[in-house]
């Protein structure tokens, strides 16, 4: 065997040997959902076996309450693996954070196992509010990945793909306000806010049938009025706007605006639009790096998907893939669910899910190993970011 044969070795039996405290840590984050930027309990507890497994923690990094930096090693090769926590309103961990956290978490123990201190600088990095907000995003602002090599982190769905296809996104917040008045003495003294959005809502809903197969618009209306016998003075709304393409997004963007105009326009309610301060890029997987991750996984015995895949979702860690190398590959978890569905919150916490987050977790490891070992993946991995 070669010194990296060797080193792959010796991180597999690592992440192995912490089998137990990884699906403890999984257990205890799934079953204690906190949401974005209320991550307390999640990010004390990552950070404090961090810690206690030789790393050097900041708690509270970056100038956010949940986000931690752990650190080991002084080596000229940083990598930087990536832990999510945070869980969705009323259905949890549904997207599966809890083997985010604990694949990431593993990764590193793997390496840390591997390699010598004198060869990697090790970064563990807890990052919050994925799933709103886009704590990355903020992260990237307070300079966290400034002198980072490589960025890694796996995120469960139904299948294995070692560079998944993800959108950009932008999120905005709408109000309509009109004037209130009794619905059936009055109603021609009133406008109708509620109208506004709805119209808006409707020619959204035409648009959709004319936009690209690679985008996506879909929102909700979360306030329409207080009794049924007033006409609403204020409706509100959350909407997505995602593309592959960042000019297509600029430009589906600029046509959703349109449409919220219109409902104003038709309804003659006042219109405010609130776009989200931090939209996500598309995500920009270094194939270098995804095709080492693959190679390593399909060792494990993990099985890719082999057709292309149109239907994804969003994630900072676009943000990520914008400023250094990086890979977001997805794996399945033993039983088929789709994200962000009670489903999916039920089979995140069963065994099937937590062996897959362990094969995840070596498989990381050893393209940490590649990485620090192989010099030429590192330059290559460069080249191609350097050439995006």
């Amino acid at each position: 065997m070669g010194d990296i044969d060797i080193a792959k070795e010796r991180a597999k039996q690592a992440v192995a040997a912490a089998r137990e405290e990884l699906v403890e840590i999984s257990l205890d984050i799934h079953s204690h959902p906190e949401l974005a930027l209320k991550e307390e309990r999640a990010a004390a507890l990552l950070a404090g076996r961090l810690e206690a497994r030789g790393f050097a923690v900041e708690r509270a990094a970056f100038g956010i309450q949940t986000a931690f930096r752990a650190r080991w090693g002084e080596g000229p090769v940083t990598i930087a693996y990536l832990c999510e926590y945070d869980a969705l309103p009323e259905i949890g961990h549904a997207c599966g954070h809890n083997l985010i956290a604990t694949a990431g978490l593993g990764g590193a123990l793997g390496l840390k196992a591997a390699v010598s201190p004198d060869d990697v600088t090790l970064l563990v990095l807890g990052t919050p509010a994925e799933e709103d907000i886009g704590g990355k995003v903020m992260m990237i602002e307070h300079g966290a990945f400034e002198g980072v090599d490589v960025a890694m982190m796996a995120h469960p769905s139904p299948f294995d793909i070692a560079g998944p296809p993800m959108y950009g996104v932008e999120q905005c917040h709408v109000i309509y306000r009109g004037r209130a008045v009794h619905a059936s003495i009055a109603p021609e003294a009133g406008v109708n806010a509620l109208d506004g959005l709805v119209l808006a809502y409707q020619a959204m809903a035409q648009l959709r049938q004319h936009i690209r197969r690679d985008s996506r618009i879909h929102g909700i209306i979360t306030y329409g009025g207080s009794a049924p016998n007033v006409v609403p003075d204020r409706a509100e709304g959350t909407f997505l706007v995602r593309a592959l393409q960042l000019p297509y997004l600029a430009d589906l963007k600029g046509r959703v605006e349109r449409c919220f105009q219109a409902g104003a326009e038709g309804s003659g309610a006042e219109l405010q639009v609130i776009w989200a301060p931090y939209p996500y890029a598309p995500l920009n997987s270094n194939q270098p790096l995804a095709q080492a991750y693959r190679a390593n996984a399909e060792a494990l015995g993990r099985k890719f998907l082999e057709v292309p895949v149109e239907s994804t979702g969003s994630s900072d860690m676009g943000n990520v893939s914008s400023v250094v190398p990086s890979i977001h590959p997805t794996f399945s978890i033993g039983a088929f669910a789709l994200n962000h569905t009670p489903g999916f919150t039920a089979v995140a916490a069963t065994d099937g899910a937590h062996k897959s987050m362990l094969e995840v977790a070596q498989a990381l490891a050893m393209t940490g190993v590649d990485i620090v070992l192989d010099p030429e993946l590192l330059r290559a991995a460069k080249a191609a970011f350097g050439g995006t």
